[in-house]
């Protein structure tokens, strides 16, 4: 099992910055904009994203979904226009479209795509969130409903009509006339009881975002457990932050810079929004650096502040490059298969990590896949201090 590595594209925008372009406000979950040192995510910023990405050897590129950024299945699509290789990881909502639909699309974006697709499913822990939508149902319902959602993705992938009767839905003769070939593979999260039987039944890649890894490998087994009992095998994937240099001092004086902007009315702001996620994933971030700044390193090279204001994946790695490959080759030996990966501003990170952790990870044997030669193939990159 080798490492597979892949990237982010900030759909909801970029910069030098924590602070969400939508920041927080009045203790609330609505939001406010502008907030100045952001890029935003317009076409030609992202098609550089990817670009990078495809040319520093990532495999894929994680798109995100939800009212604060761009549709993922649409802005991929395009990129797709701009890119040879590299493959996109679309997450989406399972309960806002039909589960036929989404087989249909997928199926077309693999042909105009030449099977570059791949599926992040977001079942949702913010119910406001989710009403934004139109959906009502709560935590565990919603997972019940992914769970009804993929069995019928699968079974109308099979090239003749399908039939369900469930809770959720009910489909008769549901059908994919030309299945997606291959079938993309299906990412999926969550850390609550309800989640763990989804993904053991019916997803390829179990995804966690970045905890300590004593957590890390209880999430494991706990998956690994419940897919024995299905007699399936599941992978295992990591979500984490990024801010790799040269030297230690210097990737550690940049998470330091990170927080200059956060003043603690904007982090009281976002951890109580936060603190009102019915995401068991989420609560657990939160719970690693409890709202304050102090001790924010919780495990060697594992930074938590990424989730003093922002949600999801609230951790970073950040070290040197040979340090923050020992901490990839860390959870590795777990069982970590697939990293995506991400650090602000992401065109920048990218080639910190692509131009100095990857060759370390090569070095040990870690990457099995051919990757291009460094300064082939695309426009150099002038980043601050020389490199």
């Amino acid at each position: 099992m080798s490492v597979r590595l892949h990237w982010f594209l900030p759909t909801g925008g970029d910069g030098r910055t924590l602070v969400d372009r939508h920041a927080y406000s009045g203790g609330d979950r609505s939001r406010i904009t502008p907030v100045s040192g952001v890029r935003t995510p317009d076409i030609d910023y992202l098609t550089q994203i990817a670009k990078a990405a495809e040319h520093l050897g990532f495999e894929a590129v994680l798109t995100p979904t939800g009212t604060w950024c761009e549709d993922a299945w649409l802005t991929t699509a395009a990129l797709a226009q701009h890119t040879e290789r590299l493959k996109f990881l679309v997450a989406f909502r399972p309960g806002l479209i039909s589960p036929v639909l989404a087989a249909q699309m997928a199926a077309t974006y693999q042909r105009i795509t030449r099977g570059r697709l791949l599926l992040n499913i977001v079942t949702g822990g913010d119910s406001a969130e989710q009403r934004r939508f139109g959906d009502h149902l709560d935590h565990d319902q919603r997972y019940a409903r992914t769970a009804e959602f993929l069995e019928v993705v699968r079974g109308v992938w099979g090239g003749k009509p399908y039939d369900f009767d469930g809770e959720h839905y009910r489909i008769g003769g549901g059908l994919t006339a030309v299945p997606p070939d291959p079938l993309p593979q299906i990412f999926f999260g969550g850390s609550s009881p309800a989640a763990g039987p989804v993904a053991a039944r019916h997803t390829d890649v179990y995804l966690t975002w970045g905890e300590p890894p004593a957590q890390v490998k209880e999430k494991i087994d706990w998956i690994r457990g419940l897919a024995e009992r299905e007699g399936r095998e599941v992978r295992f994937g990591i979500r984490l932050h990024t801010i790799a240099r040269d030297s230690s001092h210097e990737a550690w004086a940049v998470a330091d810079r990170l927080l200059d902007h956060l003043d603690p009315e904007t982090i009281a702001s976002a951890q109580q929004a936060l603190g009102r996620s019915e995401s068991v994933g989420q609560q657990r971030m939160l719970a690693l650096h409890g709202g304050s700044r102090d001790q924010l390193e919780i495990a060697p090279n594992l930074w938590a502040g990424v989730g003093l204001v922002r949600g999801g994946a609230g951790t970073a790695l950040v070290g040197s490059h040979a340090e923050i490959a020992d901490r990839i080759e860390e959870y590795h030996a777990l069982g970590i298969e697939h990293f995506v990966l991400s650090g602000y501003p992401h065109l920048e990170e990218a080639y910190w990590f692509g131009e100095g952790v990857t060759p370390e990870l090569a070095a040990r044997g870690l990457l099995t896949d051919a990757r291009p030669a460094p300064g082939t193939g695309a426009a150099p990159l002038l980043v601050a201090g020389g490199r």
